[in-house]
């Protein structure tokens, strides 16, 4: 006779018949967009190991610096225009008016268009890390009187503080829009339902009308 197996334990992984087990998959591996991903956490990386490293390469503080804030530079121009459209599918840009005025353009993706949620969470973990790191990076630069290497870090921080402030209006702006659209449609069904009632109602009033003029 023929036993049943009991069944697996919730939340856990099968073991395979071999005894191995099967190496779990990496954020770029379950990404949607692994090479926007990439160059994400590559430029940050890149100019933290500069910042932190960059005298055990070469004592030209010069050299350093131009190389770290064009990588600053890289990378704000990479997370605006492309990491942001592709991994959580918002972008953003500030226009100067001819009065002088800035204005905030927002673009957002389609509410039908799902977002990969792995990527959606490393996006804004990196978004909200970046300035915080900076930021700590700047207080033992003051008090260790590195003002040179001080300059660095308050670009570092005005860059990645831009984009978190952008990407938080943005995704506030399309929240907005979804709502408005949601309650419009809503709004939009709920006067189809009445208007349909009404006529129904009209109609079937009518044909028992008719019913009781015949006799």
């Amino acid at each position: 006779m023929s036993q049943l197996q009991s069944p697996p334990a919730l939340g856990l992984p099968e073991t395979p018949q071999d005894g191995s087990f099967q190496p779990q998959q990496n954020m770029f591996q379950v990404s949607s967009h692994p090479l926007a991903l990439l160059f994400l956490i590559l430029f940050k990386g890149f100019a933290l190991a500069l910042y932190l490293l960059g005298n055990f390469f070469t004592d030209n503080f010069i050299l350093l610096f131009v190389v770290c804030v064009l990588t600053l530079a890289v990378d704000f121009w990479t997370v605006k225009n492309i990491s942001g459209r592709l991994l959580v599918g918002l972008r953003w840009w500030n226009e100067v008016r001819e009065d002088g005025t800035n204005e905030w353009i927002f673009e957002s993706r389609d509410q039908s268009v799902p977002i990969n949620a792995s990527d959606s969470r490393i996006f804004w973990s990196v978004l909200y890390a970046t300035p915080a790191i900076w930021s700590l990076l700047a207080i033992v630069a003051f008090f260790s009187l590195r003002f040179q290497w001080l300059l660095i870090v308050i670009i570092a921080v005005l860059l990645s503080s831009a984009n978190l402030i952008g990407y938080q209006r943005c995704d506030k702006d399309q929240k907005k829009r979804w709502s408005q659209l949601t309650g419009n449609a809503t709004s939009a069904g709920f006067m189809s339902g009445m208007v349909s009632g009404l006529m129904n109602n009209a109609i079937a009033g009518g044909v028992v009308g008719r019913l009781f003029n015949r006799g």
